[in-house]
């Protein structure tokens, strides 16, 4: 039986969903690093099940992976990997490159793609510098400038083709993340809540958290003039 909430009519099989992380997700490389970037919203079917999900997760201290898909799905392969880089790390008694990250990642993906929902963006900096790669539905592995992914991506790919630029500074390449996450929320349903972004460079990993409040309206949400 259909249950009503709010005057609305939801179904039982709308609550019965997976959590989706229906999302925008982004990371892009700069001169000495990547910055990687992800709205907050998770949702079942119509109803918002989280407001504030962190969709950044550590991998390792000098890698990171943006989670898009089905929750579970995503959260089973980042622990999978962690568990797995760590032992790696302690066999190589040393840090472990990005590139072998996102390889691992990306058998789980592949390996099960009939059974997973996962969309995934890995990012890190290693002794070769900054790297970012994609790995879309269907395990799909791919080194690129800069990657988008999740629902709100197909509202601003155009944008990010016209804007990203090769040689970003440090700061350029975090308010390209910034920009990029402001307008996809702005017009996809699914993404949304705050912006998270992690910087990741030869000292570290830097983690910035920015409520909607302090967030900029998008020309769209701006007041028609009078």
């Amino acid at each position: 039986m259909a249950r009503i909430v709010a005057g609305s009519q939801i179904t039982d099989a709308e609550y019965m969903r997976d959590i989706s992380l229906g999302t925008t997700i982004i990371a892009v490389t700069f001169d000495g690093g990547v910055v990687l970037g992800a709205d907050s919203r998770t949702s079942s079917g119509t109803y918002i099940a989280n407001r504030v999900q962190d969709k950044i997760t550590p991998l390792l201290d000098n890698v990171y992976l943006c989670r898009s898909g089905s929750a579970s799905d995503t959260q089973a392969i980042a622990s999978y990997v962690q568990y797995y880089l760590a032992q790696h790390q302690a066999e190589l008694g040393g840090p472990v490159r990005v590139e072998t990250a996102a390889k691992l990642a990306m058998q789980m993906a592949y390996g099960n793609k009939n059974m997973l929902q996962a969309g995934l963006i890995i990012a890190g900096h290693d002794s070769s510098g900054g790297s970012v790669w994609a790995i879309p539905l269907g395990g799909t592995l791919l080194k690129v400038p800069y990657a988008i992914g999740g629902s709100g991506s197909a509202y601003i790919t155009g944008w990010c083709d016209k804007n990203w630029r090769a040689g970003f500074t440090r700061e350029q390449a975090r308010e390209f993340v910034r920009a990029a996450l402001r307008h996809a929320m702005a017009r996809d349903s699914s993404s949304g809540g705050c912006v998270r972004t992690v910087v990741i460079d030869s000292n570290g990993a830097d983690r910035e958290f920015i409520p909607n409040t302090k967030l900029p309206p998008t020309y769209g949400e701006l007041a028609a003039p009078a």
